[in-house]
């Protein structure tokens, strides 16, 4: 009984963190088509300034990827009113830090400063946006950076090419087909004007979202806003084609040598929906359910109980247009690959022919209401998950509401999706093998 109450008690308070953190903002437009997200958090002095281009991999010219990585590094290069080298400097001597990252479909900047910076944060963003330099010393510079991450990543990184190999296999008509990173060919022979015409083409107000987060006054920050990013000039529309791709209708075998691996793995790669429709929020309870840490199903089978696997992979790639599920397995002793997968699929199978049981159900539950609220806890998530919500999901409210579009989904949904997604005949297996040695 009192197990009982203390767990209605969890509940409760879970339920009741939810409800009250719902995130407050404003949102509005500037004459150039800048899309502008404000939330106002006076509870502690810090700032979060970001921008969020709708420009990823996907948006490259296949046979001259890596682009929209290549921009991630090349835009702290400097502008015309801060010489290179400085943007870290600025940012370190006004108590601050700066990062970006790039995916399939977004590229995404932020700084994080004391609130009585702010305005240094929207004057470097405004500088990114209207005055890059594009020149050649910066690119040879980036080149050679991203030539390193290659290497540290992928190239000599053990599993480091399991992502590239999988994409490669999944699409062969839609631009996820090639990694982030890109090809190094492809950017070494890239000339100047084709940075500058990637620079003109994605990097314009009319393409991106502004969010200021944290410590503000609204009305202050809308005039700064106005002050640095209106006079920047609106760019040409962008024409995105729209490319499906033919089911999977046959399993795709593919295999791959990794020079920098002893333990081979199985990997399983599932097409799935893009990112804001109902079932890719299925998708990602069953990953969670079935592979996503310690306490799913998968890892206490094969891991814990029957101790065949090393490790249990779980991968889900949310994006845009579609999104994947990829789950696999590293083998112990004995075992083979091929007998992990015989293990991965009779849990599949069981997804799809039984309902999970109420109990394991609302773990599940519990478990994306704290995700929820690790999420919205600071303003820097808040930020984030605002920009992406706006530009990838067309929803930004989202941030208040996604947790009822988890809370709505029932076992029958998951049973169901399971069965309709993760077929045998709708994936991509990928053994992914240490490096044949020569006999001689």
């Amino acid at each position: 009984m009192k197990k009982h109450l203390l767990s209605a008690f969890s509940l409760l308070l879970v339920g009741t963190m939810v409800s009250a953190q719902e995130v407050a903002f404003e949102e509005y437009d500037l004459d150039n088509g800048l899309h502008v997200i404000l939330h106002q958090d006076n509870s502690a002095p810090v700032v979060t300034v970001s921008v969020m281009y709708h420009v990823g991999s996907k948006d490259e010219d296949p046979q001259k990827t890596g682009f929209a990585h290549f921009f991630e590094h090349l835009l702290f290069e400097g502008t015309e009113n801060i010489a290179r080298g400085e943007w870290d400097q600025i940012t370190a001597a006004n108590g601050g830090r700066n990062n970006a990252n790039t995916f399939l479909d977004r590229t995404y900047y932020y700084e994080v400063f004391p609130s009585n910076s702010l305005e240094v944060g929207l004057w470097l963003e405004s500088e990114r946006m209207m005055h890059p330099i594009i020149g050649q010393v910066g690119v040879d510079t980036q080149k050679e950076v991203v030539q390193e991450e290659r290497r540290l990543r992928v190239d000599n990184s053990p599993y480091g090419a399991f992502f590239e190999q999988l994409l490669k296999n999944l699409y062969t008509k839609h631009p996820y087909r090639w990694a982030v990173i890109g090809s190094l060919d492809h950017l070494a022979s890239a000339t100047l004007d084709d940075f500058k015409k990637f620079n003109k083409t994605y990097y314009v107000p009319n393409n991106a979202v502004l969010i200021v987060a944290g410590d503000i006054d609204s009305d202050k920050t809308k005039k700064m806003v106005k002050d640095y990013f209106g006079p920047i000039p609106k760019g040409a529309d962008i024409k995105r084609p729209d490319i499906k791709e033919d089911p999977i209708t046959q399993t795709i075998y593919a295999k791959y040598n990794d020079p920098n691996i002893q333990i081979p793995a199985i990997l399983l790669a599932y097409r799935t929906p893009g990112q804001g429709q109902r079932d890719a929020y299925i998708i990602n309870m069953i990953s969670t359910y079935l592979s996503d840490g310690e306490s799913s199903k998968l890892y206490k089978k094969l891991v814990d109980e029957k101790k065949m696997a090393l490790q249990v992979i779980s991968v889900p790639i949310d994006a845009e247009d579609y999104s994947s599920y990829v789950v696999g397995a590293l083998p112990v002793g004995e075992n083979s690959i091929q007998d992990l997968k015989k293990e991965i699929d009779e849990e599949i199978l069981k997804l799809q022919m039984e309902l999970i049981s109420e109990k394991d159900y609302q773990k599940l539950q519990n478990k994306f209401e704290n995700m929820y609220v690790n999420a919205n806890s600071s303003v820097e998530g808040i930020a984030n998950n605002l920009a992406e919500n706006y530009m990838l999901k067309d929803d930004t409210n989202l941030i208040n509401t996604e947790i009822d579009i988890y809370r709505s989904i029932t076992r029958e949904d998951i049973m169901e999706v399971a069965k309709k997604y993760l077929k045998v005949n709708q994936r991509v297996e990928l053994e992914y093998l240490p490096e044949q040695k020569d006999a001689n």
